[in-house]
């Protein structure tokens, strides 16, 4: 029986341009794309060359830290490539496709007879690894350290996000798969939350602590389910895996190819036609995007959902751990005493000349622009109306800003991520970069603390 939690404290940003539940295939990208910055903290050390011809699964380059987690090649292609910032640092690694994949075998594992080493060897070896990810730090997991238990977060709460209700149908033999792995790993359970009331394919599912979770977004965080289950404290590691990250995982235990699928969202007020693709990890994003058709010219695009995503160009590439490209219009318009009159078609946790919450269903066509500029915090309790974790948001951004170690830990900096703070940040009157500001604390305490 699953375990009900209820989360208050939120807020529910409903957008235009969701997804209609219709699958296409994405046409073939021309070029696959590496950014290494989607690897937090991960130096890339380079096992080919330009020119170099690579199959499906081939090695591309490993951790210079740690020298077992591997990244292969999502398709088979040739290296045409590499860009270099600053100080030669690599800054992304360019894939040019072949018309049809071939695969590097890497041998079905039996599972009935799987050991934590065989699984974590397999994981390695097939360029999975990366899907795991650790707290403390919100970076790719350390093999060497066995977690306390695993949080697979089963829905997504964010605006626009994907159904996955609607992605996975029919897939839960790779989830099973997958789990099975995965629970060989950990001597804690593998924790996954649901919708309340909802049928949603991990019910099925053997091997799992299952939690029902009702509330506003952020309630399909799996930062959310961590604070609710297990907070993290110092000197223990949890960790947490995409949802459609399991898939590619039971692919390789199942066929023994590094099969780099993946079913994206294409949503936002600006797309024509907003719908499911099935494409690859890397691929060109405009593959998808013009095949759907904008409705406007002057749009952003963006490689995840609106409050924690990364802007991209349309002729960018598909994040590593995407599963939602969002384009919504560009806010570079600015209206005359927008701050003193009242405002009927944007969404605000206040009621001051505000009245979204007279209309909780309503959805909204939003653009990028901030409606206000950088300045010092001001004291409003906004933060802890949207915030459900148990911990002081402002001061533990303050902490960070100062580089106060001692109060980062005591306030709880183990236990979260970036993506947390979306909603701080969103209804910030002060506008200030929360995400990027517990990012580096979290890569300050990375530093020094390890």
């Amino acid at each position: 029986m699953s375990k009900v939690i209820r989360i208050k404290r939120g807020l529910n940003i409903r957008l235009k341009g969701t997804a209609e539940k219709i699958t296409a295939n994405a046409p073939r990208s021309r070029t696959f794309s590496f950014r290494p910055e989607d690897f937090h903290l991960t130096t890339p050390k380079m096992v080919v060359k330009e020119g170099a011809k690579l199959k499906a699964g081939d090695e591309v380059f490993y951790s210079k830290d740690q020298e077992t987690i591997r990244f292969l090649s999502p398709v088979s292609g040739t290296l045409s490539e590499i860009k270099r910032g600053p100080r030669r640092v690599i800054t992304d690694v360019v894939i040019e496709a072949d018309s049809e994949d071939s695969y590097r075998d890497f041998g079905v594992l039996d599972t009935a007879n799987m050991t934590a080493e065989s699984v974590k060897a397999r994981l390695l070896e097939g360029g999975c690894w990366p899907f795991i990810k650790q707290r403390p730090y919100d970076v790719i997991a350390n093999p060497d350290v066995a977690p306390s238990a695993i949080y697979i977060s089963g829905f997504d709460s964010a605006p626009l996000a994907a159904d996955y209700n609607y992605v996975f149908r029919g897939k839960e033999a790779a989830l099973q798969a997958a789990i099975d792995a995965l629970a060989t790993l950990t001597s804690g359970d593998i924790h996954v939350s649901v919708p309340k009331n909802d049928e949603s394919p991990f019910k099925s599912l053997n091997g799992i602590n299952l939690h029902a979770i009702s509330g506003p977004h952020p309630a399909g965080n799996v930062g959310t389910l961590i604070a609710k289950v297990g907070p993290v404290n110092k000197g223990e590691v949890v960790w947490t895996i995409g949802a459609q990250d399991l898939l590619i995982i039971g692919a390789l235990l199942k066929t023994g190819n590094y099969i780099a699928d993946r079913t994206i969202a294409l949503v936002g007020s600006s797309v024509k036609t907003p719908k499911y693709y099935n494409t690859k990890l890397g691929a060109e994003v405009s593959t998808f995007v013009y095949d759907s058709g904008l409705s406007q010219e002057n749009v952003r695009a963006i490689n995840g959902n609106v409050l924690s995503g990364r802007a991209i160009s349309l002729k960018g590439h598909l994040g590593f751990y995407s599963t939602e490209v969002s384009v919504i219009p560009e806010g570079n318009d600015y209206e005359l005493f927008g701050w003193n009159k009242p405002i009927f078609n944007k969404i605000s946790a206040t009621r001051n000349l505000t009245f979204s919450w007279m209309q909780p269903n309503k959805e909204y066509e939003l653009n990028t622009n901030t409606n206000g500029e950088h300045r010092a915090f001001v004291l409003t309790g906004m933060y802890e109306k949207v915030f459900p974790l148990d911990i002081f948001p402002m001061q533990i951004l303050k902490a960070c800003m100062v580089k106060d170690l001692d109060a980062m830990e005591q306030l709880g900096m183990y236990e979260v991520a970036p993506e947390d703070f979306a909603l701080t940040e969103f209804v910030c009157v002060s506008k200030q970069p929360h995400q990027q500001i517990i990012r580096e604390g979290l890569d300050l305490m990375y530093k020094e603390i390890g």
